[in-house]
C-alpha cells in the first residue's frame, strides 16, 4: 500500500497584492512621499502574511536582497519600476508598469527601482511575516553577503 504524503501548498501572494491594489479606498492610510529615502507602511498583518504599501521617487530604489525566507509577490499600483535580478553573474532588468506584478520564492533575490521620472506606489505581500532581510554585493559576478538586518530592530 502506498504511503500517502501531503505537500503544503505555497501561498500565491499575487492575488493578495491585486486585491488590495484594487482598493486604494480601503487603505488605512494614503502612500506619503519622501525625497529623503523610500517610504513604507504595513497594511495588513495576518497569521502567514504580511502586505505593505510603499512609495518610490525617481531614483530610489533597494539594494541587492532577499525577504530573510520570505516568499512573496508585488505589484505596481501607478507608475513603474525595474525590477534587476541577478542571472549568469550579470543585473537583468525586467520592468513592470501599472497593473503588473511579479511573485517570488523564499530565497529570491533583486533589485528595484524607480528608473522612471514619475513617483510609483506598489503593494507587497510576504510570508510568512519578514522577520530579517539579507543586503548583497554582486562583484565579479558573484553575489556575497553585505549584511543581516531584522524586523523590530532594524525596521
Amino acid at each position: 500500500m502506498p504511503v500517502a504524503t501531503t505537500v503544503a501548498r505555497a501561498t500565491d501572494f499575487l492575488p493578495i497584492v491585486r486585491a488590495y491594489a484594487a482598493e486604494p479606498d480601503e487603505w488605512p492610510f494614503a502612500p506619503r512621499f519622501d525625497p529623503n529615502r523610500r517610504w513604507y507602511g504595513r497594511l495588513a498583518v495576518a497569521e502567514d502574511h504580511e502586505v505593505w504599501l510603499l512609495t518610490w521617487l525617481p531614483g530610489q530604489g533597494t539594494d541587492l536582497h532577499d525577504h530573510g525566507g520570505s516568499a512573496g509577490a508585488f505589484t505596481v499600483v501607478s507608475g513603474a519600476l525595474v525590477e534587476q535580478t541577478v542571472r549568469g553573474g550579470e543585473l537583468v532588468n525586467t520592468a513592470y508598469g501599472a497593473g503588473e506584478g511579479h511573485r517570488f520564492g523564499p530565497h529570491f533575490v533583486h533589485r528595484m527601482v524607480n528608473a522612471s521620472d514619475r513617483p510609483a506606489v506598489t503593494v507587497h505581500a510576504y510570508g510568512p511575516v519578514l522577520a530579517a532581510m539579507t543586503r548583497y554585493r554582486l562583484h565579479d559576478g558573484r553575489l556575497s553577503v553585505e549584511s543581516i538586518t531584522k524586523a523590530g530592530a532594524d525596521w
